[in-house]
């Protein structure tokens, strides 16, 4: 899994028909200080996030395709998740 920005949307007036009733997003890995630190890539939306949430995403086909419960899907990434907040312990730092 990855902690991810959302930067944006996509619209396709033709796309897969397996993939029609999914939002695709795009979204860019961040670090734990919310510093971009990875390439863009697309992700099909199941918490309905939106551009500027933090968010984190599964990033592996096979998960992504069990957790649809759909072996018909093309698709490499996720966003499970709206991240609320992120706290940090220190180890004694």
């Amino acid at each position: 899994m990855i902690l991810a920005k959302v930067t944006g949307t996509i619209v396709a007036t033709q796309k897969n028909e397996n993939l029609k009733p999914y939002k695709i997003l795009i979204i860019q890995p961040i670090d734990l200080k919310g510093n971009f630190i990875g390439r863009d890539m697309l992700a099909l939306d199941m918490v309905d996030a939106g551009i500027g949430d933090t968010v984190i995403a599964l990033q592996e086909g096979t998960s992504a395709r069990q957790i649809l419960g759909r072996e018909d899907v093309p698709v490499h990434t996720l966003v499970v998740a709206v991240v609320d907040g992120i706290e940090l312990i220190n180890d004694g730092e």
